[in-house]
């Protein structure tokens, strides 16, 4: 990889990992203590690669900087030479002494624990995915904006009172105690759910697919199985869900990373082993009683990995979106059954519908209605599309529209 898209992919990967640690080293009341580390350790790579080259190991070398960049902020500051560096130095090695572990181990459990640490029930549901995704994912605040369809003041104001009482509280970063970890789950699988669809389709920057962040979704949700007390049926099944997603990522973008629109991808390049796992964990969630959106999602995703457009899988697909809107509505899930709806009962029925959300801001919602008129009323689809156009973020997204405005 080129240095100049070297060091925004090693922000991506590696910036939440030094955090994780770091906070879990110096308490969650010090958060922008190792949010400044992490971040003075990339400004280095920036100051020193480009004259002296990229290190053999950027990864290592990263990891090498962090731990001098702590040894220093901790010989130069009073509070923590006297709080902080003593539990260090009591948690590590003679040879380790004011070190921070940045092993492959304490990584994994850095970042579970300070997954959990804040979806913490004192924080607002919503400030706790945000917060997660900031600092164990990495996300710019406007990228989080987009992910709750919000504006970054609100989304800045969120972080900042979050912040506020994981510090007023001081919650230790560690794993909860069996009773909790149930009532914690929920906000850690939506942060780990809103992360894979950030990766799988971004509309805040200009990139289709960024399978990085998608892996690492799917990594952290693994983790979750392996871990006893979380290895829970929604948990499968959300994973399950990443599974058949993450199994046309081949097939769903062009060589020159342009999106291939479902009916147009070749099935030959779909991971068949990617679908046979996620149909393996989808069957392991079945085994619990309660019915998740990820069951759901992942059961439309399933059906999804399946090409032939038969009127029973477009039943099973409208009935499964059915429910899910029941269980767990959003526009956007309605907004999708109506193209199942459309499959089964047809256009007209599905238009209607579809003009009912009034999802006037959303450039998906006039690409459907542009798809659904397309066949009676071309004028009309010519109108949704350019309207379409006009909302689109991305120029992926602009060149798709521009394309279906050219065949009308």
């Amino acid at each position: 990889m080129e240095q100049p898209a070297l060091i925004p992919h090693l922000f991506r990967t590696e910036f939440r990992k030094i955090t994780a640690v770091l906070c879990k080293a110096f308490g969650i009341e010090n958060i922008a203590v190792a949010e400044d580390i992490a971040g003075e350790t990339f400004l280095s790579a920036l100051e020193v690669w480009p004259y002296k080259g990229i290190p053999e190991n950027p990864v290592a070398w990263l990891y090498l900087v962090a731990k001098n960049k702590t040894r220093n902020y901790l010989l130069r500051n009073q509070h923590f030479a006297e709080k902080i560096a003593p539990q260090m130095k009591a948690a590590a090695t003679d040879s380790e002494q004011l070190d921070i572990n940045l092993s492959e181990k304490n990584i994994t459990d850095s970042q579970l624990q300070m997954l959990f640490a804040i979806c913490h029930p004192a924080i607002p549901v919503e400030a706790q995915i945000g917060l997660a995704l900031r600092i164990l994912c990495g996300f710019g605040i406007p990228e989080i904006a987009t992910a709750f369809l919000t504006n970054k003041e609100v989304i800045n104001k969120r972080l900042f009172r979050a912040k506020e009482k994981l510090r007023e509280e001081k919650i230790p970063i560690e794993f909860p105690a069996p009773t909790e970890i149930n009532q914690r789950l929920d906000a850690v699988l939506t942060t780990l759910y809103l992360l894979f669809n950030e990766g799988y389709y971004s509309e805040s920057q200009d990139a289709v697919l960024r399978e990085d962040l998608c892996l690492e979704a799917m990594r952290l949700t693994y983790l979750l199985i392996e871990y006893e007390a979380t290895n829970q049926p929604e948990v499968n099944a959300l994973f399950a869900l990443m599974c058949f997603h993450a199994s046309r990522f081949e097939a769903r973008k062009s060589d020159n990373g342009e999106i291939i629109l479902y009916h147009d991808q070749d099935e030959t390049r779909w991971n068949q082993e990617l679908i046979g796992r996620g149909a393996w964990f989808l069957h392991r969630a079945s085994e619990g009683q309660r019915l998740s959106r990820y069951h759901l999602e992942a059961a439309i995703a399933y059906w999804s990995t399946q090409k032939n457009d038969t009127p029973e899988k477009w039943e099973q697909v409208l009935q499964l979106y059915n429910r899910l809107l029941q269980v767990a509505y959003s526009p956007i899930a309605a907004l999708n059954r109506t193209y199942a709806l459309a499959k089964v009962h047809g256009a007209a029925i599905a238009i209607t519908e579809a003009e009912k959300l009034k999802l006037e801001n959303n450039h998906f919602y006039f690409a459907l209605l542009g798809e659904l008129y397309s066949s009676t009323n071309p004028n009309k689809a010519r109108e949704h599309f350019q309207r379409a156009y006009q909302l689109a973020i991305t120029d992926t997204d602009k060149r798709t529209m521009q394309r279906k405005i050219d065949v009308l």
